[in-house]
C-alpha cells in the first residue's frame, strides 16, 4: 500500500483495521527540541495489511487512528508502548486499551530487563532487522522508500513477535502477569504530568520539609514553563540545578548566582526572579501538609539485608525465567527491609507467590541462603 496521507485514506485503513482482533502498532516521532513529542509517522498492520501512515500530511485529521486505538475490540500490540501511549494521550486525551506490550511480555518471559525491539526479534524470528533508520529525521519530507521500508517491517515483524510471546505466556501461565502490568500503563495517571507531581519524577534527595518544598514548587515552575514553551525541561533548569535551589532555598537574585549548579549569568535571566519567587512560595507552604519525606530505611543492618534480597532475587530470576526488574525494584527490597508489611508491588498477587514470601521468610530467619557444589541454594530453617 502507497504512503496514506489523506484523511478519506486513513479512515478507511482504521475500518479494515477494526475487523481484526489483533493489530500491530508502532510512532516515529521526534521530541530533542521540544517538551511534547511531535507525531510524525503511524505504522499499523494487521494480519492482511500493513500501512504507514503520513502524520505531518498537510490537512490530515487522524481521528479515526485516535477512534482505532480507543476501541475495546481490538487489541492494539506495541513494543516499548509507553511513549507511544503518550503521544495519543497528548493529542486525543484517549488512552489506546487494550494494549499488549511485547517488551513487558519478553521480561516475563525470561529474555532480559527492557530488551531492544531489533534483539527481540532476531531471538523471537530469526531475522535480523535493519537499523539503518533507526535515528533518522522523520519530519523531513518526502520520506524515502528505505524509510516506509524500515517502518512497515517495524510493524510485521512485530506480528509474529506477539504471536510467539502471547503463546509462550498462556503456556506457562503468565499471561495474567501481563496483563496485570498493562493496568498500569494504560492508567491515565502514569501520563498525567501535572506541575504540582513533577517533583515525583526527580531523583534528588531532599532530607528536610523545608527542602521538600521548595523542590515542589521549582520542579513545577519548571514544568509549567516547559509546557507553555513546547521544550524539554532541560532547556529551561537541569535537574541537578533543582536539587540545588532546593538544598540552599535562595530568596535574593545575590544567592541565586552563587549557586555552582547554575549557568553564570543566570540569575539575571529572564527567569531568575520567577525562581525566586518560587523558592518564597515553597518556603511559605505549610509543612504539615507536605508528602511524608522517606525517611533512611532498616537499621545497621538494613544495607546488609538488602544484599542478601538482592541475591534472592535473582536467584527467584534465574529460576523461573523472569526479568528482576519485573518483580522487584530496588526501592521495593529496601522497603521490605525495612518494614515486613511495606505496601509494594513485590508483596502482591503473583509476585508475593513468586518472591515476596521467600524474601520476608529470609529477612526474618526462617530462609537462609547457602553455596552448594558453586550454586546459591535456598535453605529452609523450620
Amino acid at each position: 500500500m502507497d504512503l496514506i496521507t489523506t484523511t478519506a485514506e486513513l479512515s478507511d485503513l482504521c475500518d479494515r483495521l477494526a475487523k481484526h482482533r489483533v493489530i500491530t502498532v508502532d510512532t516515529e516521532f521526534l521530541r530533542e527540541t521540544t517538551y511534547y513529542p511531535l507525531l510524525c509517522v503511524v505504522q499499523m498492520a494487521s494480519a492482511d495489511e500493513a500501512a504507514v501512515i503520513d502524520a505531518l500530511a498537510e490537512g490530515i485529521d487522524l481521528k479515526p487512528f485516535f477512534e482505532l486505538m480507543s476501541n475495546e475490540e481490538v487489541l492494539k500490540v506495541f513494543h516499548a508502548a509507553r511513549q507511544d501511549i503518550e503521544i495519543v494521550w497528548h493529542r486525543a486525551g484517549i488512552i489506546p486499551h487494550p494494549i499488549f506490550d511485547t517488551q513487558v511480555a519478553a521480561m516475563a518471559l525470561g529474555y532480559g530487563d527492557s530488551i531492544a525491539y531489533d534483539q527481540l526479534v532476531e531471538r523471537v524470528t530469526g531475522h535480523r532487522p535493519d537499523k539503518t533508520h533507526r535515528f533518522t529525521d522523520w519530519s523531513r519530507r518526502p520520506l524515502t522508500a528505505e524509510q516506509m521500508h524500515y517502518a512497515r517491517a517495524d510493524v510485521t515483524h512485530l506480528r509474529d513477535v506477539f504471536a510467539a510471546l502471547d503463546a509462550d505466556l498462556k503456556k506457562r501461565g503468565r499471561s495474567e502477569w501481563v496483563s496485570e502490568e498493562m493496568e498500569v500503563l494504560t492508567s491515565p495517571r502514569t501520563y498525567d504530568f501535572h506541575p504540582e507531581r513533577a517533583w515525583e519524577r526527580l531523583k534528588t534527595r531532599v532530607r528536610k520539609p523545608k527542602e521538600l518544598a521548595v523542590l515542589i514548587e521549582v520542579a513545577a515552575w519548571r514544568e509549567q514553563e516547559a509546557q507553555s514553551r513546547d521544550v524539554p525541561r532541560g532547556r529551561i533548569l537541569k535537574d541537578d540545578a533543582v536539587g540545588d535551589i532546593a538544598t540552599h532555598a535562595p530568596t535574593s537574585l545575590e544567592k541565586l548566582a552563587s549557586l555552582r549548579s547554575l549557568p553564570k549569568g543566570f540569575d539575571r535571566s529572564k527567569w531568575g526572579a520567577d525562581i525566586v519567587a518560587a523558592v518564597q512560595r515553597g518556603l511559605a507552604r505549610d509543612l504539615s501538609k507536605l508528602p511524608k519525606i522517606e525517611k533512611p530505611r532498616g537499621n545497621s543492618n538494613g544495607a546488609a539485608i538488602v544484599e542478601l534480597l538482592k541475591v534472592l532475587l535473582r536467584m527467584t530470576s534465574e529460576r523461573h525465567a523472569v526479568a528482576s526488574k519485573v518483580i522487584a525494584t530496588v526501592d521495593d527490597l529496601e522497603q521490605i527491609a525495612a518494614d515486613d508489611n511495606a505496601d509494594v508491588g513485590a508483596l502482591h498477587g503473583w509476585r508475593r507467590e513468586l518472591f515476596g514470601e521467600a524474601a520476608l521468610a529470609l529477612k526474618q530467619g526462617r530462609l537462609a541462603l547457602a553455596i552448594e557444589r558453586g550454586r546459591v541454594v535456598k535453605v529452609d530453617r523450620n
